[in-house]
């Protein structure tokens, strides 16, 4: 998986129709959930992720509804809010290890809105004592735990140097 996915507007990237059914299918699955909504201009000698993200006065916390993105415009309604809003964007950012979509309107050069969650909640499956299987391929190392009981199968694949660190984790 991607950590990040980028849409750009009239980009030659044959991907790029890819892009935005990824950037799509996240931006809709916001529906109901809370969300942060930050915007900061960004100076010419800066990068997106040099800005100062921390919360703001002007930065805005509620539950998105009917998030949607038609064509390229993503529109969206706040809470006891009957009016759409919408904003075109030029290149979207799913950045999707710390789920937050940087969007770059077409009508605001300089600026960016940073849409995010709170905090990211993570299922935890606790499992005791369960079968495991290794295999290994060229650079790639599979670990397989099963509990049966739970009918839970967990594959984790980690690249060389992850593995080195696990074994080093579990001798110490």
């Amino acid at each position: 998986m991607e950590l990040k996915t980028i849409w750009q507007q009239g980009s030659n990237n044959p991907e790029n129709p890819n892009y935005l059914a990824t950037i799509r299918e996240w931006w809709t699955n916001l529906q109901g959930q809370e969300i942060f909504w930050q915007q900061r201009i960004i100076p010419e000698t800066s990068r997106v992720d040099d800005l100062d993200w921390e919360p703001q006065k002007f930065d805005e916390l509620f539950a998105i509804s009917n998030p949607d993105i038609r064509g390229i415009t993503l529109y969206w309604h706040k809470p006891d809010s009957p009016q759409e809003r919408n904003t075109t964007p030029e290149k979207l950012i799913l950045d999707s290890l710390h789920q937050s979509l940087y969007i770059f309107p077409q009508t605001q050069k300089g600026l960016v809105i940073r849409v995010s969650l709170p905090t990211i909640n993570y299922q935890t499956i606790q499992i005791t004592n369960p079968k495991w299987e290794y295999q290994t391929s060229t650079e790639k190392y599979m670990l397989t735990l099963k509990d049966d009981w739970q009918k839970i199968e967990v594959k984790v694949t980690l690249n060389h140097e992850n593995f080195k660190e696990l074994i080093r984790l579990i001798i110490s």
